[in-house]
């Protein structure tokens, strides 16, 4: 590739502090990161959040290759990113401009704060390299309309890790067929698999639909309700679940509402599937199911040792240490949904009060903390990770790798509820792991489509 036609990326620190190994991302082209995002890295570092971790991560990063015996002059001019694994395809040069130095002429922006500096950064840039293309690279909308405006022809948005460009085309986790299924299919083989029918359907009857391991299949008019187990280029095998079946499921004397959550439930009581992701609005199910999936599982079957249940602490108050008591009851406002699933479990019992603590130590209920569950191996557990819509990828994949031999994760969340400033619904980590899992055998995932909560509550979720 020739020198002009490789781009410049010039960096915001919001990237940096998105994914602290963005520097590469950028394949054979260069990267530019000004001091003035080393200064802003340096600032966030010791700050007591999440986000510190990530500016010391950027921070190592940029030291490993920059560090050592390379010289003043190498890091202005540019030095090569090094082969790491799974980024081999990053070629390019990492260099740091030294904004502070310049002096910007009247066409500039106000030098009065961290945004306008890099944007005027850019800008030069913009002016020294042409005809090579620079591109500000910032997650900050309204930097990017102000990088437009100031005259820098290419500002991105940082989507390397976003999967889906539109909230409408995440996998639901289930396929609905228009009509009776039984009218698309004219070429099927059935056989007994043990207590269930295996259906084996050509795919040629649903055009291109891309079909996932664990997916569940509907129709409108008939009873028909089964679960992919298997695919291949020209087929897909169906488990024949059966609608009634579904609907007819109880778990800790719950039963499902309709197919939605009799698809979820089949998904939860299966000991095969360990990984379960819940979504949907406000008051479709998704707490009071896992609660109740994960109380049969543990106290009635016996299949697991305890319950953990555990979410993020939001950046408003992320510290639970100023909270009285240990960690469990610290954690108890934050997971007040919990306390009033197990409320509604029991509401009929003569002491509900204390069938809730029994409950509680027969199932050997623990709330925990994220902050917390780095280095941890959970084993023989379910693990209930309640509002994950607010957590990043990489938050997410922290507590899925911590997940030991025999134990169950149910992530449940609501994309429309976002309360993180650094997050959108495409680029929240529930969305990732939904996409990232969807053909993973081991795993299912199932949009709870309906509001059960109350007639109040589905109208305020429909009309506001």
């Amino acid at each position: 590739m020739k020198q002009n036609d490789k781009k410049l990326f010039v960096l915001d620190t919001n990237v940096l502090l998105h994914e602290p190994l963005a520097i590469y991302s950028f394949k054979e082209h260069d990267v530019i990161v000004p001091m003035t995002v080393l200064e802003e890295l340096d600032t966030i570092k010791d700050r007591k959040r999440d986000v510190s971790r990530d500016a010391r991560v950027a921070i190592r990063a940029l030291e490993d290759i920059l560090g050592g015996s390379i010289t003043p002059e190498q890091i202005v001019s540019g030095v090569p990113l090094p082969v790491r694994p799974g980024r081999t395809d990053a070629s390019g040069t990492l260099s740091i401009f030294p904004d502070h130095q310049l002096e910007f002429d009247s066409h500039s922006l106000p030098d009065d704060n961290n945004d306008n500096r890099i944007i005027n950064s850019a800008y030069y840039l913009q002016q020294q390299y042409q005809p090579r293309q620079v591109v500000l690279v910032t997650k900050d909308i309204n930097m990017r309309l102000k990088a437009k405006g100031a005259g820098i022809e290419r500002v991105e948005d940082y989507r390397t890790d976003q999967l889906i460009d539109d909230i409408r085309f995440l996998a639901k986790g289930f396929y609905e067929v228009e009509g009776d299924f039984w009218q698309h299919v004219d070429d099927v083989t059935s056989e007994r698999q043990g207590r269930h029918t295996v259906h084996q359907v050509p795919r040629e009857h649903f055009g291109n639909e891309p079909f996932y391991i664990n997916q569940y299949l509907i129709d409108q008019d008939t009873e028909f309700c089964g679960r992919i187990s298997a695919k291949s280029e020209s087929s897909i095998d169906i488990v024949d679940r059966g609608r009634d079946r579904l609907e007819n499921y109880e778990a800790w004397g719950v039963k499902p509402k309709n197919v939605y959550q009799g698809m979820a439930l089949d998904a939860l009581l299966d000991p095969d599937i360990e990984l379960v992701i819940l979504t949907g609005p406000a008051g479709c199910g998704k707490t009071l199911l896992a609660m109740a999936a994960a109380l049969e599982l543990v106290v009635e079957r016996k299949r697991y040792d305890k319950v953990i249940v555990t979410r993020n602490t939001p950046e408003i108050a992320e510290s639970i240490g100023f909270l009285p008591g240990t960690e469990e009851e610290k954690m108890a406002p934050w997971l007040a949904a919990i306390t009033d699933t197990l409320e509604v479990l029991h509401k009929n019992d003569v002491n509900p009060t204390g069938s809730v603590n029994y409950i509680m130590e027969k199932a050997n209920i623990q709330f925990k903390s994220i902050n917390f569950m780095r280095g941890r191996s959970i084993q023989n557990s379910v693990v209930i990770l309640d509002e994950c819509q607010n957590l990043t990828a990489s938050q997410i994949k922290t507590l899925i790798t911590r997940m030991g031999e025999g134990s169950k994760l149910i992530c449940s969340g609501n994309l429309a509820q976002i309360d993180s400033t650094y997050l959108t619904a495409v680029t929240s980590g529930l969305t990732y792991i939904v996409e990232r899992f969807k053909d993973f055998e081991g795993s299912a995932n199932v949009y709870l489509n309906g509001v059960v909560r109350s007639r109040l509550a589905e109208f305020a979720e429909e009309h506001l």
